[in-house]
């Protein structure tokens, strides 16, 4: 059976730097050649495009990602040592109350923003 869904499709200067950074999180290769990369993390999928001269400081990419359990997930990106700032990347913010949900942040090592949402 074959399920609709969209996957994200995020920039990565280094695949090696991103794939390092993500097992942190507890995500694992599914797939990569020379031009992609596809991580998973239980049902969490990012896909990854190859940009060597991707500059992090104009990036406008980003996606959501809907957690079961937000504080979690969040407890794992600050174990991993995701610095908890207001500038630079990578960073992490914690979540807090928006419109009826938890939302935090998370910006990876080429500055696309993951928003991390779950239930209040």
């Amino acid at each position: 059976m074959t399920m609709d869904r969209a996957t994200p499709n995020l920039p990565s200067r280094d695949f090696a730097v991103t794939s390092d950074f993500y097992a942190k999180l507890g995500f694992e290769e599914a797939w990569r050649d020379a031009g992609w990369m596809i991580l998973t993390r239980g049902d969490l999928q990012l896909e990854f495009f190859a940009w060597p001269d991707f500059d992090p400081t104009t990036s406008g990419y980003g996606s959501c990602l809907r957690l079961d359990d937000v504080d979690a997930f969040y407890a794992v990106v600050k174990a991993a040592g995701v610095p908890e700032q207001a500038t630079g990347f990578p960073r992490l913010q914690p979540p807090v109350p928006q419109n009826g949900l938890r939302i935090g942040a998370l910006l990876d090592p080429d500055c696309s923003l993951l928003r991390l949402i779950g239930e209040i």
